[in-house]
């Protein structure tokens, strides 16, 4: 073949890229079908991560862009065919409408019947999710109870082409005579919640032939993804949907390709200035699990909003521009601001700003309250990943039982990859999540000066405080902290020996 040739095979095989609806349209159309991101991923040959990043303005390529849009336009056939069967069957019952059709009917419920934590608001307000107004609340924060809705479905007109009668009411919508409940509230059984990580380590091992150092590798290789894989799993029937790609402000931006963007995370790095005179004997303590355990934090859920002021709500989380309080404990407690040079104003975390506040409150007033000049936070909830962390506990604890080490490894790489790719990381391109990874380390870092505080509290003499899992002290430590490999207990790293002539 020549060429000209070539060239001439290549023009007769490029083919025009097939439109997409909007982002907002997309999910509009599958939640409108009651399908899960899970349900569409599996017949696509993607994870459902993958599936929300499409639905918050990710394009797709090549043939899965041409699967995708398929389905699109089938899922829009469908609606266009519930829609009009609810017309009809609307305008029949108004041709034969009974002598007590102003009653409501028995089956009828309104949209907040039946849960506790549903309340109409009386003033619309910004969805979590979205940030349209809503004109209800869920445990406290503002949302759409019908998925249709949200992303603003009812400002947008409709699709060229839909077919929907002027006036109809939406598929799936609240006129129906049922009752809607939206997809991220439906319950979800233990029992239904597949056991990921026993799988995956007994099909390693089958591979490599009970080999166990090959099974390990195999597994932590793949850690990345099989954490998202069992978050998508863990998150069904989770009442908030993860917002895997929301609009990031640029304090949450890498200033250049190498370096860092401007939150400070508060990581201690602590030794105390002076001992106690004489000799003694020092404890390294080792923290177990310590970002397992700090997946339990608030987290903001949808996209984050700009404000300004002294005023923190705790209904909400991000991350916020302060001026610190003075610290004056050094001699025997470790800044909860970590190592800091620099003075003045700096950008920190939820977990940060909270414990600044608890610290400066009547019942431990170690510091002032810090000021607060703007934040970046959106609506929160501190269960978001609560799932995600019991699987990952439940077989980390099950594993200790066993002995069971490469379960072990897979399941400790598992929770820590998880948490340091979450930002702008090529190794995980389906969560990106700056704010969230910040926060989770700096829960963990503030776990970790609540038990320095602790051990102070109960007459231990702290020495050391490190990272997020060292803390050294002098005394009966087993008095205070339970000893063991569980994510609540502590374990000896070390001990040596201080005094006069000793550093520490």
């Amino acid at each position: 073949m020549t060429d000209f040739e070539a060239i001439d095979a290549l023009l007769a095989g490029a083919r025009e890229e097939v439109e997409l609806p909007s982002a907002e349209e997309r999910r509009e159309l599958r939640a409108g079908l009651n399908l899960s991101r899970a349900q569409v991923a599996q017949v696509l040959g993607v994870s459902p991560s993958t599936v929300g990043g499409w639905e918050s303005g990710r394009d797709p390529s090549g043939v899965v862009r041409e699967k995708y849009a398929y389905f699109l336009e089938g899922a829009r056939a469908k609606r266009e065919e519930r829609v009009a069967a609810l017309a009809r069957a609307t305008s029949g019952s108004e041709a034969e409408e009974p002598a007590d059709a102003g009653a409501e009917p028995a089956d009828v419920s309104p949209p907040d019947s039946g849960a506790d934590d549903v309340e109409a608001l009386t003033t619309p307000r910004p969805c979590v999710l979205c940030g349209r107004p809503a004109h209800h609340q869920v445990a406290g924060f503002p949302q759409h109870l019908d998925p249709a809705e949200c992303g603003g479905a009812e400002e947008s007109a409709q699709p060229a082409g839909t077919g929907t009668p002027a006036g109809a009411p939406r598929a799936g919508g609240p006129a129906q005579s049922v009752r809607i409940v939206p997809v991220g509230r439906r319950v979800q059984a233990a029992s239904d919640v597949p056991d990921l990580i026993g799988e995956a380590v007994a099909a390693a091992l089958a591979r490599h032939e009970g080999d166990v150092e090959a099974a390990t590798a195999a597994l932590v290789k793949r850690a990345i993804p099989d954490a998202m894989a069992l978050l998508d799993e863990t998150r069904k029937g989770g009442r908030y949907d993860v917002v895997a790609h929301p609009w990031i402000p640029d304090v949450l931006r890498k200033q250049s390709a190498r370096g860092a963007d401007q939150i400070w995370e508060a990581r201690p790095k602590w030794i105390r200035p002076e001992l106690p005179a004489g000799p003694h004997e020092v404890t390294a303590l080792d923290i177990n699990g310590a970002y397992l355990s700090a997946l339990k934090t608030h987290l903001p859920i949808g996209r984050l909003e700009h404000s300004t002021g002294f005023g923190h709500d705790r209904r909400r989380a991000g991350v916020h521009l302060i001026t610190p309080p003075v610290w004056e404990h050094e001699a025997v407690l470790p800044n909860p601001l970590g190592n800091r040079d620099e003075a003045g104003p700096l950008w920190v975390t939820e977990p940060t700003l909270r414990l600044l506040l608890r610290l400066s409150s009547p019942k431990y007033g170690l510091c002032e309250p810090p000021e607060i000049h703007e934040s970046f936070t959106s609506g929160a909830t501190e269960g978001l990943l609560e799932k995600f962390r019991i699987a990952l506990k439940d077989a980390r604890d099950g594993a200790i039982a066993q002995e069971d080490e490469v379960t072990l490894e897979y399941v400790k790489a598992m929770y820590s990859k998880f948490v340091s790719t979450m930002g702008e990381s090529n190794y995980n391109r389906e969560l990106y999540r700056p704010d969230w990874m910040h926060l989770i380390r700096s829960q963990a870092f503030a776990n970790l000066w609540m038990k320095a505080y602790k051990a102070y509290d109960e007459g231990l003499t702290v020495v050391r405080a490190m990272g997020t899992d060292e803390l050294h002290v002098i005394g009966d430590w087993r008095q205070v902290f339970p000893e063991g490999r569980g994510v609540s207990e502590v374990k000896i790293k070390d001990t040596y020996a201080v005094g006069e002539d000793t550093a520490p």
